[in-house]
């Protein structure tokens, strides 16, 4: 998904990295906040470019939580664990055996405290029950693939 006339080692803008990924501008801004490993280069007038090293790591993460289903959290979770390079490099791609049930749903962290949302402890256990099956089911999926 590289210009065609463009190296690919040429920085790119935002407008040509939210079109080569599918995913608007305001949603590459917002995760420069959550993750603080995407740091392009601003220049005049606050324009952005992105390395291609950025651009991998974007790519990346739009598959992490487009595709595979993990949540911002479970994605910083997955750089913090594993670091950039692993994640650009395919950690948490299709055909990855997580080491456990357990290391899988770590990282499909639950965004706001079970008592937040109202649920009372049979709801919570019925609801890991599910989320553990279905990281068994996905990463069977994985190793089919």
């Amino acid at each position: 998904m590289v210009d065609a006339g463009k190296a690919a080692s040429a920085f790119r803008t935002i407008s040509e990295v939210s079109d080569d990924i599918g995913v608007p501008q305001h949603v590459l801004r917002f995760w420069e906040t959550k993750f603080p490993a995407i740091k392009p280069m601003k220049r005049g007038g606050n324009r952005r470019y992105y390395r291609p090293e950025d651009v991998q790591l974007l790519q990346s993460i739009n598959r992490l939580l487009y595709t595979d289903g993990y949540t911002i959290k479970g994605v910083q979770k997955l750089i913090k664990d594993r670091g950039v390079r692993s994640v650009i490099g395919g950690a948490g791609a299709p055909g990855e055996t997580p080491t456990s049930v357990a290391a899988a749903t770590d990282l499909f962290v639950s965004e706001q405290p079970a008592e937040a949302a109202g649920l009372g402890a049979p709801q919570v256990a019925e609801i890991r029950a599910i989320r553990d099956r279905l990281a068994v089911a996905l990463a069977e999926s994985r190793r089919a693939a």
